[in-house]
C-alpha cells in the first residue's frame, strides 16, 4: 500500500509549537446571513481563547473591510494581526508572510471562517499550495447555506487539508493532561458548554 502526503498528513496530530490560527471573515455586516452564526462565532473564539493560553499566534483576515466592515468584536479582539484583503484568497494579501512572520517554524495551519466555500475555502487552498499542513475547522466555519459548507468541507478533505471540530483541536494542541495549561484550557472548554 501507497502512503501519499494526503494521508501521511491526515494521520498527524496538530502541534502547539509549530501552529498558528487563522480565522477569516467573522465579519459582523456578514455573520446575520451565515447559518446557526451565534455557535460558528462560538467556537472561533473558542479557538483563539484556547489559542491565546498556549501561546499560539492568531491571525484575523476580513474581506474588502470598507465594504464590509470589520470582525465581530470579540474575534477582533483575540486576533494580534487583523489583514484587510480584496482576494478571496488572503494568500494572495499576504497571509502566507503574516503567518511566517507571526512564527518562522510554522508548518501546520489552524484555519476557521466565513464563507467556508468562498474566502475560508479560497484561503485554505492557498495555504496548502503554499506547501502549509492545513486543518480546517468545520464547527467553527459558516455558509449561508447548509449544502455550500458541505461542499466545501468535502472538496477541502480532497485537496489534503484535514477537516476536524474545535475540540479535536484544543486537545490535540494540549497532547497530554499533564499539560501546564491543560487545566487553563479546560476550563474554557467548559465554559463554552
Amino acid at each position: 500500500m501507497v502512503t501519499t502526503n494526503a494521508t501521511a498528513h491526515a494521520a498527524e496530530t496538530i502541534d502547539a509549537a509549530r501552529s498558528v490560527l487563522v480565522l477569516v471573515d467573522y465579519q459582523a455586516r456578514l455573520m446575520p446571513a451565515i447559518h446557526d452564526a451565534a455557535a460558528v462565532v462560538a467556537h472561533g473564539v473558542l479557538l483563539a481563547q484556547a489559542a491565546h493560553a498556549l501561546d499560539i499566534p492568531v491571525i484575523g483576515t476580513e474581506q474588502n473591510p470598507a465594504g464590509l466592515g470589520p470582525n465581530v468584536d470579540e474575534i477582533r479582539a483575540a486576533c494580534a494581526v487583523t489583514l484587510g484583503k480584496t482576494h478571496f484568497d488572503a494568500c494572495a494579501d499576504g497571509l502566507v508572510q503574516a503567518v511566517r512572520e507571526a512564527k518562522p517554524q510554522v508548518r501546520q495551519v489552524v484555519v476557521a471562517g466565513c464563507e467556508a466555500h468562498v474566502c475560508m475555502l479560497q484561503t485554505a487552498l492557498g495555504l496548502l499550495r503554499a506547501g502549509l499542513q492545513v486543518w480546517v475547522v468545520a464547527n467553527a466555519s459558516g455558509s449561508r447555506r447548509l449544502t455550500d459548507h458541505a461542499a466545501a468541507m468535502a472538496r477541502l478533505a480532497r485537496a489534503g487539508a484535514t477537516v476536524v471540530t474545535h475540540e479535536m483541536v484544543l486537545f490535540e494542541w494540549l497532547a497530554d493532561c499533564r499539560h501546564p495549561r491543560f487545566r487553563e484550557v479546560l476550563k474554557i472548554i467548559k465554559a463554552a458548554g
